[in-house]
């Protein structure tokens, strides 16, 4: 498995799990029924943010994007979003594109890394983040209306790099 950098050519490969996942309404808080150039909008974001792909020969198995967290004073703290395609799951696509953000963010001198919304019934994340070092700092309670658990919490999780 290899990580790198996203093209305009790998949106269509990775459009479709991005969607699912988002309609799958467990896991996140952007636009339901989001067409391909709104979500291209959300997920493909410019410098000094920057969008990856995790692939297998020519199979896209996941996709992250990375940057400041908060512009101006705030912006020497990383942040990160994650998607796996389903198809792929179990494969490692997940750790191997948490491990790429924080070494993304060391080489890039950030501070620390803090992800702003991961549901907390989200478990397999949840302990994803555990094992590479982020800590829970405070849940928001009812933050997030998930499909099958109903009004449930957003973690706000952290790691400190220096």
């Amino acid at each position: 498995m290899d990580i790198r950098e996203a093209t305009a050519d790998d949106w269509p490969a990775i459009f479709p799990f991005w969607s699912a996942i988002v309609e799958a309404r467990e896991t996140y808080v952007y636009p339901l029924g989001a067409s391909s150039e709104l979500a291209r909008s959300i997920w493909m974001e410019e410098p000094p943010a920057r969008t990856v792909v995790a692939v297998d020969g020519d199979t896209i198995l996941g996709s992250a994007k990375m940057g400041p967290n908060k512009p101006g004073p705030g912006a020497h703290i990383a942040t990160g979003s994650f998607m796996v395609d389903p198809a792929a799951q179990g494969r490692g696509a997940g750790r191997a594109l948490g491990e790429h953000l924080i070494a993304w963010a060391r080489a890039e001198g950030y501070h620390g890394i803090q992800f702003n919304a991961v549901v907390e019934t989200n478990t397999v994340a949840v302990r994803l983040w555990k094992s590479l070092g982020f800590e829970v700092m405070t849940t928001i309670p009812e933050a997030f209306a998930s499909a099958s658990h109903g009004l449930v919490g957003l973690h706000i999780m952290y790691q400190k790099l220096y």
